[in-house]
């Protein structure tokens, strides 16, 4: 099974001054900066997977700066994304619509003839039909029952653009391998897609709308996918696949490749499980990193100042104390529990809320406070050897600003995809 990144542009500063918290002298955004798979030694996944949507156009804005989605355009996937050294020729490049991004619009944006031309240009491995997300979900619906109005309609326009695609795609030569996108509103629409593809002609199908379900909806969604299929040699990969820590249960599926880009997301979207750390038997385990906002950046802990008519340089004083009271830690120059206090003093500013009774605000600083206490008691950053933790040791764990939250990602990268090859592969 493989596990392709989802890229938006996730890059670091190498040379970020942890210290001054400051960006490398002379640094240019993507110039400067490295991906994950520069970062490490050995790359953390298998492939990138890069969505048009994410991209843009000029009809249709993406996450790109426009200078950079030319340079995308006019150089390709592989030179932008900086995979074309040797050691990186092994590696897919996928592609997608990016079919979340334009879901509110009645017809995709792009015609499947469009899409190969962007795969083409792109010298992407592989590249997915043109999809319309569906929303709803009914598990209980048979055959093709059910389903909207609108369902119905993204149903059809999808098997119709994949039949276009497909026909269109053989112009690319054997070097490109299309995936046909399947959607549904349940799981024996996704199945009856599935197989309409598999007679088409598809070899490798793209389970698409897979983001809301939980993990019980998508095992019926395969189950039923695989129970339709005529060959067990068709793949399957999984669109944004957002359980990508139960991976594992998946395995009877023989899903081929999935996408995800949830562990660095994670890193800085999840409030308490944002630390990836491999356990002795195989699996994951996680941790919190240890907020310690910026108090002069941060627009709530500028909110309460000036509500309180607290000093702003009194929280820049608890601000620089907690960060040194962290590193004397970890350089064991200082004990647990003053750490644990001093961090805990800053960080309740940023928890409080005035609207809740103060039995709600102890409780939460109780909870902030038991799992920083957790986290420093473990020290997780010293028995991690990927280059993250130890290049910046304690500086990973901390909350702070895209370059450390993203570093962290990075190493949640590396952990998972450690993971991957222990418990799936």
């Amino acid at each position: 099974m493989r596990f392709i990144f989802a890229d938006s542009l996730d890059m670091i500063d190498p040379a970020f001054d942890f210290q001054a918290d400051r960006m490398g002298t002379d640094r240019e955004h993507y110039w400067g900066d490295v991906y994950p798979h520069e970062f490490f030694p050995r790359p953390p996944y298998d492939g990138v997977l890069v969505s048009r949507g994410v991209v843009g156009d000029e009809r249709f804005p993406g996450k790109y700066p426009g200078d950079l989605m030319m340079r995308f355009r006019r150089v390709g996937a592989r030179a932008f994304l900086r995979l074309n050294h040797r050691r990186f020729s092994q590696m897919s490049i996928f592609g997608d619509c990016g079919a979340f991004s334009y879901a509110h619009l009645q017809q995709p944006p792009y015609t499947p003839a469009e899409m190969l031309d962007f795969y083409a240009d792109g010298q992407f491995t592989h590249g997915c039909s043109v999809d319309h997300i569906i929303f709803d979900f009914n598990e209980s619906a048979r055959a093709l029952k059910g389903g909207t109005e609108d369902a119905r309609r993204r149903f059809d326009l999808t098997l119709e653009n994949a039949a276009k695609f497909l026909k269109l795609s053989r112009s690319l030569g054997r070097g490109f391998i299309p995936l046909g996108v399947v959607q549904g509103w349940s799981p024996a629409s996704m199945a009856h897609a599935a197989a309409r593809l598999e007679r088409m002609g598809y070899g490798y199908l793209a389970v698409g709308g897979m983001v809301p379900l939980n993990a019980r909806q998508i095992h019926l969604c395969l189950d039923a996918i695989r129970e339709r299929l005529s060959s067990s040699r068709t793949k399957l990969h999984l669109l944004g696949f957002a359980k990508a820590e139960q991976i594992h249960e998946f395995r009877r599926h023989r899903v081929s490749s999935f996408d995800t880009t949830s562990p660095l997301r994670r890193a800085f979207k999840d409030a308490r499980a944002n630390y990836y750390h491999l356990a002795p038997d195989g699996g994951l385990e996680y941790f919190t990193a240890i907020r310690v906002p910026h108090a002069t950046e941060n627009t709530k802990l500028k909110r309460r100042a000036k509500a309180s008519g607290s000093a702003q340089e009194q929280l820049q004083q608890m601000e620089r104390m907690a960060l040194e009271m962290l590193r004397r830690y970890s350089n064991r120059r200082a004990s647990l529990d003053r750490t644990v206090d001093v961090v805990a003093a800053y960080s309740q500013e940023l928890l409080k809320e005035t609207t809740k009774p103060e039995a709600a605000n102890g409780s939460a600083r109780e909870a902030m406070a038991a799992a920083v206490r957790r986290t420093l008691e473990h020290r997780p950053w010293e028995s991690c050897r990927c280059r993250v933790c130890r290049e910046a040791g304690i500086e990973t764990l901390i909350f702070r600003g895209s370059n450390r939250n993203k570093r962290r990602g990075f190493h949640n990268i590396a952990v998972y995809n450690e993971y991957i090859k222990r418990r799936v592969q």
